[in-house]
């Protein structure tokens, strides 16, 4: 049996090399770094654990292991180099961190394993809650009859086994063992080199039954007492949130066969998606006889601007809506080279039409773009009430989940890794964050930064509570003086008359290192701030920052580093946000004088460096420096900080080389397959540049850059990100306008920061050009992502946002305590919620309504208040009370889906107005104290189809998000069938609750959605 076993591990290995040598010829080299590891992305890995000389966790989470007992080794192997000698003496194994599996969906376990005696009982892993509930494999069996075991025991008797009595190891011979817990498909497969040997099907379970916060995960032991410890060696231990493929785990098994990371390419991946015929019609383009050719002009070297949705005919008396057209999207602008004539030809899904694009192009002008109209009122001016009927509303709920918690918060958490980069003592009871801010991760004080922003902006939140506010106040001014002192240092002798360095450009590697690394563990950490240059402030030394400049990547080894700039800005704009909020000097002081740190060691670069390090994945990641930038050259009328903001141009995706030649500038989509929130900050920050410099290629980078992202790459909810091609579900899809071919990541997509970012460009731009559709987006944004984000009963949120079938929403950091980049972005989310209802001209003439939210708003300019009252939008209406008099124009937002009318009353009078979907209403008079208008704005269902497949797509009831309650786990798109004239015919339900059923199913929005869910369907209209 046992020689049997081992020829078929034989023949198996010399069919996988033979299939993977013709396999590999198809590999696309993956970008530098770590977030491609054998052709898998790097969101899907929870934790892998090389145990190379100790049991840190090679991901970016920190989910670092322990060893435990007193002969664990380790050795050097011939196969491997140094791997974990595990002894059986009944005191050795490894534990990883109970929260490793917490709110999970799925899960693979994958290690190689070599066997150092056959004695039955022997754990390779035992994971789970206890000794009643949990998951192991036993490699030689538990009985002699058994074998290979994989095992689930629930409530204490076994549930699920997926077995191989034949797989009888031997020992001293290395074994790649994986399980895979499929739980949409319902079943468990066992793995041995590649190829399956067990499986269990039809399991009814959940791993939220496995798997709490504080599980027992354990490496070479039992959860059960009594039961026999391992005896063998173990190699890179792996844990991933995604149900791996048999081909999947089989490229691993034979990628570390030849050598490991070296072949971590990727390829386009499986497409797991039910398929469809290309050719069938869906949605309303069944119904369409005809689709309308287009005319449009552009000037030379700029590619045109081409309506994503054009006219269409449609028979049997159908109206349906505007035509979806997928137009080929260049990579250059040679079309465009000169003036002339050409057409561009589209295609609409599932059909043989292909409307037409007449393009004329003219000969090049001055281009004009806006100037900027409006301005923004400050958190304290608007406050957020109660709904029309007493209740609160979800943005109330949201907010005070956040400031309640962050009242609780210690400021020497957020403090404690710039303490320990300093050398400096910490107070007594602080206490470091964990997962992205632990000692040895080397994005740590990103948090710090949002910490600071959340609380100047809770600050002036809270004038309705002021011990709220105080306790606030106090977090400021204690945040900064630590900071300001830290930063007084860097650059200064410790001791009069010692050695220092405070020029920003000299700084020399840590003392006894002959070369800059991003060690910093508590025995390789440098802090010598003396040497550090004047005015540097960071959680972390600067050697990060010079690697960086020196070519480093992205990635976990001491040569490499994790987006240093990008923590800077968060520090940075946190810094102004107070000082704009508070006046406090110190905070822009500080601000200041990091800004010259940047400036002294950027300035000296040549262009081809800076666009080398502003193109490196992650680790060039420099979140909105040039914003930052920009806002303190205005804050402080010193023209060095725009040109530092200029030096973080990301020259090859906004103007395509360093003549300006193409890039999103000229409408070149030059941001395909790249990852998306490393990208839209930087958009952000053009804007930015653009209103000091009022260089008018920066707002056409960012004006392209919106409308692409939302007609090209826009899921229903809001988020730009979720690409299945590349293999990284925090990336723009390799394609545009390719979501169902490209899109839906396994692992989850729509990052939530990134839809921060996106509403963040949104109302900015808006302040320039005051067109419907970018509020009408940033409405979907705020209702169907960022209100969705937030948990029932916490402030914990969602870092991606999975909209497969069946899916289920992962939130964290309930108690702020470790931070993703999304849960960073959540605290500032949810202490600005007010933000951008209301907006008025820079000569105060003109208020502008741009959300239906219960609120009041302060018009000091005015003296005027404007008390809006609504159950929007679980009714239709709103009602606009002024307080006080003047003359103004007062525009409305009238949403591009209010098409069944939008009707007004003043004082309890019908006005006869012109309210045209995705257009402002205005009312211009004279306002009297006591003015009442009433606004109504009937809401109706309609589809949001993906664009390359138009029968997968999302309901909505006016701007909210419906979507499927579901009962368990599903791989296929829930099915629903709807009336072609009117699509509400078949929907039963409330719409107070916005609580509706479709053929039984439930349907709910978004953002009251905790449970299994299905965002998008498979729908057919009759």
């Amino acid at each position: 049996m046992e020689k049997r076993f081992i020829m078929k591990l034989s023949k198996l290995f010399v069919g996988t090399i033979l299939f993977f040598t013709a396999w590999c010829t198809s590999f696309v080299q993956a970008q530098s770094g770590n977030q491609i590891l054998d052709g898998i992305g790097e969101t899907a890995m929870i934790a892998r654990y090389i145990f190379d000389g100790d049991a840190k966790d090679w991901s970016r989470n920190n989910l670092h292991g322990r060893i435990h007992g007193p002969n664990v080794r380790f050795t050097e192997d011939e196969k491997f180099g140094k791997v974990l000698v595990l002894p059986g003496d009944g005191e050795s194994y490894v534990s990883i961190p109970g929260e490793s599996l917490e709110g999970e969906e799925s899960l693979s376990i994958i290690a190689w394993m070599n066997l150092q005696s056959t004695a039955l009982g022997q754990r390779l892993f035992d994971f789970g809650k206890d000794d009643r509930t949990h998951l192991f494999i036993a490699p030689s069996g538990i009985d002699e009859k058994e074998g290979f075991q994989a095992v689930i025991i629930k409530d204490g008797e076994k549930a699920y086994e997926a077995n191989s009595p034949e797989a009888k190891m031997e020992t001293g011979q290395w074994v790649h063992v994986a399980v895979v817990l499929d739980i949409p498909s319902k079943s468990m497969m066992t793995y041995i080199n590649g190829e399956q040997v067990g499986k269990a099907e039809n399991m009814e379970m959940e791993l939220g039954q496995l798997f709490t916060h504080e599980n027992q995960l354990y490496i070479g032991k039992s959860i059960a007492s009594g039961d026999t410890y391992l005896k063998a060696k173990v190699h890179d231990f792996r844990l991933y949130r995604t149900p791996l493929s048999e081909k999947q785990i089989a490229r691993i098994h034979y990628i570390a066969l030849r050598g490991g990371d070296s072949m971590a390419q990727r390829e386009k991946p499986e497409n797991d998606l039910p398929k469809f015929p290309p050719n069938t019609p869906q949605l309303y383009n069944e119904y369409l006889t005809g689709v309308s050719d287009i005319e449009v002009e552009t000037e030379m070297g700029f590619l045109p601007r081409l309506p994503r949705y054009v006219q269409g005919t449609y028979r049997n008396g159908i109206e349906g809506p505007k035509v979806r057209v997928l137009w080929p999207s260049p990579t250059d602008n040679s079309e465009v080279s000169k003036p002339g004539n050409y057409v561009v030809t589209g295609q609409v899904s599932g059909t043989d039409f292909q409307p037409k694009a007449r393009v004329t192009v003219k000969a090049s002008k001055e281009s004009g773009t806006p100037s900027l109209k409006l301005d923004v009122f400050g958190l304290d001016q608007v406050s957020l009430n109660a709904d029309a009927h007493g209740q609160q509303t979800k943005f109330i709920e949201n907010r005070d989940k956040f400031i309640n918690t962050l009242v609780q918060t210690n400021p020497d958490s957020f403090l404690y890794m710039f303490r320990n980069a300093f050398g400096q003592e910490q107070p007594e009871g602080a206490k470091p964050l964990g997962v992205w801010d632990s000692q040895e991760t080397k994005l740590r004080g990103h948090a710090t930064g949002h910490y600071l922003t959340a609380i100047a902006q809770a600050y002036a939140s809270t004038g309705y509570d002021k011990a709220l506010q105080a306790n606030f106040a106090d977090k400021m001014n204690y945040m900064v003086d630590v900071l300001y002192q830290l930063s007084q240092m860097s650059g200064q002798s410790a001791k009069a008359g010692g050695e220092h360095v405070a020029d920003p450009t000299a700084v020399p590697p840590g003392p006894g290192k002959s070369t800059y690394d991003s060690d910093l563990s508590e025995n390789g950490i440098r802090t010598d701030y003396w040497n550090w240059g004047e005015g540097f402030i960071s959680a972390y030394p600067p050697d990060q920052f010079i690697m960086l400049e020196n070519g480093a990547t992205y990635g976990t080894q001491p040569t490499q580093v994790w987006a240093p700039y990008y923590t800077l800005h968060k520090i940075l704009a946190g810094l102004m946000d107070i000082y704009e909020v508070s006046g406090n000097e110190k905070a822009l002081e500080i601000a200041k004088g990091m800004g010259d740190w940047v400036y002294a060691r950027l300035s000296q670069l040549p262009t081809d460096t800076l666009i080398s390090m502003w193109n490196t994945y992650i680790a060039g990641e420099f979140g909105g420096m040039n914003e930052a930038m920009a806002r303190l050259d205005r804050i402080t009328d010193e023209p060095r900080y725009l040109k530092v903001a200029q030096l973080f141009d990301n020259i090859k995706m906004f103007f395509g080389d360093a003549e300006h030649s193409h890039g999103l500038a000229r409408n070149v989509d030059s941001f395909r397959g790249l990852h998306a929130n490393q990208h839209i900050p930087q958009i952000v920050g053009a804007l930015e540049i653009y209103r000091d410099s009022e260089s008018p290629e920066y707002y056409q980078v960012a004006d392209n850059f919106w409308y692409k992202a939302k007609n090209d790459y826009m899921y229903s909810i809001g988020g730009v990100a979720g690409a299945r091609n590349p293999t990284n579900a925090e990336c723009f899809i390799a394609q545009p306008a390719t979501l169902y071919e490209n899109g839906f990541s396994s692992g989850g997509q729509n990052e939530t920061c990134a839809t921060y970012n996106m509403l963040k460009l949104t109302k900015n731009l808006f302040l320039f050009d005051q067109r419907t559709e970018l509020m009408d987006y940033y409405e979907r944004g705020l209702y169907n992502h960022i209100l969705a984000s937030v948990a029932e009963d916490s402030p914990a949120n969602t870092y991606h946002v999975p909209l497969r079938p069946g899916s289920v929403k992962r939130f964290g950091n309930s108690d702020m305590t470790g931070f993703t980049c999304c849960n960073g972005t959540a605290l500032e989310s949810s202490t600005k919620l007010q933000n951008s209802i209301y907006f008025k001209s820079q000569d105060n003439s003109t208020l502008y309504v741009n959300l239906f939210v219960p609120s009041t708003l302060k018009w000091a300019e005015k003296d005027i208040t404007v008390e809006q009252k609504t159950a929007f939008p679980k009714e239709d209406n709103t009602q606009l009370t002024i307080k006080g008099k003047g003359k103004f124009d007062l525009n409305i937002r009238v949403p591009q889906w209010a098409t069944k009318g939008f009707f007004v009353k003043i004082n309890g009078k019908e006005e006869k107005v012109e309210a045209k979907p995705g257009t402002y209403l205005t009312l211009s008079r004279k306002w009297k104290d006591g003015d009442v208008i009433d606004l109504k704005m009937p809401f109706q269902f309609h589809l949001d189809p993906v664009m390359d497949q138009q029968n997968i797509a999302s309901l909505f009831y006016g701007p909210v998000l419906l979507v499927a309650q579901e009962p368990e786990p599903r791989n296929e798109w829930r099915k629903i069938t709807l009336d072609a004239e009117d699509i509400g015919k078949t929907i039963q339900g409330d719409s107070k609750t916005l609580e509706f059923t479709i053929d039984g199913t439930v349907f709910k929005p978004f953002y009251e959605t905790y449970g299994r869910h299905s965002v998008y369907l498979d729908v057919t209209l009759k």
